[in-house]
């Protein structure tokens, strides 16, 4: 089984952590958080290191994920995914075996794709994103780099989602047409 280190150790780092460990591809090393956290655990998994640790963890393990999560900005998790590619680690897409996506789609590096996320035909998805439970992305939808598309979220068919997006939960676009920005929870996009 793949090493793999986790960059974050919030809440959506417990998220990520119930993917890998239903993946069966990776076993988790350890997480980096704050300096302040070290010795302590997120789930079972311990605080092993903060992000000046970052290039000595890459000479002994290939793979690191950012493990923090997205809502107003996508800034940090920017930052940390270039520190994390500098240090030296391998980025790689990390898709819950509770998902769907075809075959025919593309999904980045460093992308998360959670349970029961939906990702059709055709579709691509950029670097760093975070495709979160229950979202269906439909066909020929280009989700661009360092994007959070949130829970129970739709996105039609041929949409484009512009880089650094908030995608909110339950939020809903048309079909054919270009977004980007801070999308509220609920909304319908038009």
């Amino acid at each position: 089984m793949k090493k793999i280190i986790l960059i974050g150790g919030g809440g959506h780092c417990k998220s990520v952590i119930d993917v890998i460990e239903q993946e069966d591809e990776f076993q988790i090393i350890g997480i980096v958080d704050k300096p302040e956290l070290l010795g302590t655990k997120v789930l079972s998994y311990p605080i092993i290191g903060n992000d000046s640790d970052l290039s000595n963890l890459a000479k002994k393990y290939q793979y690191a994920l950012v493990t923090v999560g997205q809502i107003r900005s996508s800034a940090l998790r920017m930052k940390i995914f270039d520190l994390a590619i500098k240090s030296g680690f391998s980025i790689p897409a990390v898709i819950s075996p509770r998902a769907y996506v075809s075959k025919h789609a593309i999904v980045g590096t460093g992308t998360i794709v959670m349970h029961d996320a939906l990702v059709n035909v055709n579709a691509k998805i950029g670097q760093n994103c975070i495709i979160n439970s229950k979202a269906l992305i439909e066909h020929d939808v280009i989700i661009e780099d360092h994007c959070h598309i949130s829970t129970a979220s739709v996105i039609n068919g041929g949409t484009t989602v512009k880089a650094n997006t908030f995608y909110g939960s339950n939020a809903t676009s048309r079909e054919y047409m270009e977004v980007g920005g801070f999308i509220k929870a609920g909304s319908v996009v038009k």
